[in-house]
């Protein structure tokens, strides 16, 4: 795979874009409000990166990062993404999304809710419990002795692989925390939710090992 769509080019999105290109990837980005206002960020990221609308950084995306607000996720396009890997970092936040039943009642995750309105798609849950600032700086070369993890939950196991030879090629390993609905293991308030990987004070955050992230999922 060589290209990365990014629908939401914010904090998560454009962490990621960084470290996709620095791996050899292309990236195309998009937002809400058009590739004009990523201009900037996409010269920042070189040759490999583009900006392009929604529609066109889902077309392009061999994998397709979703990094928008919970609230929005029904304005995410299904059709380009009929068949395709879709990297869910979404969180749910009441005070910012509203209150969603289905979650407040705990008989669906965030998720769910995504790989619903995107039935043809094979949606994995990454990204969501790690700040954005150590996503950045805690990647390493695969070998590092101080290289973190990060947790997947799908019920595709094709696409959990593809997200997982991602994440080896961008600095992380990878801890497999189940089906979709495990997602809930770290998600937040959960013990794997940002802690294993130090205090948000510190920007360049504490390695968390394959073993730490794992005992932090199962706690759940």
């Amino acid at each position: 795979m060589t290209t990365i769509g990014c629908i939401g080019s914010g904090y998560i999105g454009g962490t990621v874009a960084r470290l996709a290109v620095a791996a050899g990837y292309d990236v195309v980005l998009s937002n809400s409000r058009g590739p004009e206002t990523l201009a900037d960020l996409a010269a920042e990221l070189g040759p490999r990166a583009r900006a392009g609308t929604v529609a066109q950084a889902a077309a392009a995306g061999d994998l397709v990062l979703v990094s928008v607000p919970l609230h929005a996720y029904d304005s995410v396009p299904p059709e380009p993404l009929t068949g395709k890997v879709v990297m869910d970092t979404n969180n749910y936040y009441p005070e910012r999304d509203g209150q969603i039943e289905v979650l407040d009642d705990g008989s669906a995750t965030s998720s769910e809710l995504l790989q619903r309105h995107l039935a043809g798609a094979h949606v994995v849950k990454v990204f969501n419990n790690i700040f954005y600032k150590h996503l950045g700086s805690l990647a390493r070369p695969a070998g590092a002795p101080d290289r973190s993890a990060l947790p997947i939950a799908a019920d595709d196991p094709a696409a959990k692989a593809a997200v997982a030879a991602f994440l080896d090629a961008i600095g992380y390993d990878t801890v497999d925390a189940g089906p979709l609905s495990a997602g809930r293991k770290y998600q937040p308030g959960a013990a794997a939710y940002g802690t294993p990987y130090g205090s948000f004070d510190d920007e360049r955050g504490t390695p968390a090992s394959a073993a730490d992230v794992r005992a932090a999922v199962e706690a759940a």
